[in-house]
């Protein structure tokens, strides 16, 4: 199915999932990158990869929530929703988020080879086929695509697939309110947090608007 070499089997140990790794904000994704991990992932034929990562970026959600989603979140019929709601683990609050013509074409492939009925999980766990994809081991897909196209993974982590398409429309409006709503904040300054907004950010924004 076109899985990664760090999908193990039967793994030991109960290390944290980041041990060893740098903690801190990781970086967005550039429009340029997701390209490239798109490409590298179709030359590989990984279509797991492939509709996780274009899913990650599309729905904003935090790993916890992603690995979790059911098949039944994302079609309609025979066809992969353009728009899809979950509830936050962390929140406890639903959260809408769109999928893109990528998106839906990488799902409907992923879906139609993986089977399964709408009451399974979309990216079922190798260890356990009727439980999901551990977070620690989304966390280590992530780290391959972005070592695969160059980049440091010290850098990127899950959150950067939450943060890139947020991050991306932030830099294109401005607008902090709807990027709360897109991500499920419950507070604005979380947000802000989040984004890494800072004064300068504010003044671009202030310089570009003549009165």
């Amino acid at each position: 199915m076109g899985h990664s070499q760090y999908d193990l089997v039967g793994q030991g140990g109960h290390s944290a999932w980041n041990a060893g790794k740098r903690v801190g904000v990781k970086r967005p994704l550039k429009v340029r990158q997701i390209w490239e991990i798109r490409f590298f992932l179709d030359r590989e034929g990984r279509s797991r990869d492939r509709a996780l990562f274009d899913l990650a970026i599309d729905s904003k959600l935090r790993g916890c929530d992603l690995v979790k989603l059911k098949i039944g979140a994302l079609v309609s019929g025979a066809e992969i929703r353009t728009r899809a709601m979950v509830v936050q683990q962390k929140t406890g609050r639903p959260v809408q988020f769109e999928l893109m013509a990528d998106a839906r074409a990488s799902l409907l492939a992923w879906l139609e080879r993986r089977g399964g009925t709408v009451d399974d999980f979309a990216f079922p766990s190798r260890v356990d086929h009727a439980g999901h994809l551990s977070t620690r081991q989304y966390a280590r897909l992530v780290d391959e695509w972005v070592s695969a196209v160059g980049l440091r993974r010290e850098d990127y982590g899950t959150h950067s697939l939450r943060r890139t398409k947020a991050s991306i429309i932030y830099k294109a409006t401005g607008n902090l309110r709807a990027i709360q709503i897109l991500l499920g904040h419950t507070k604005i300054e979380n947000t802000v947090r989040y984004l890494g907004v800072h004064v300068e950010d504010a003044l671009t924004l202030a310089e570009g608007t003549e009165i």
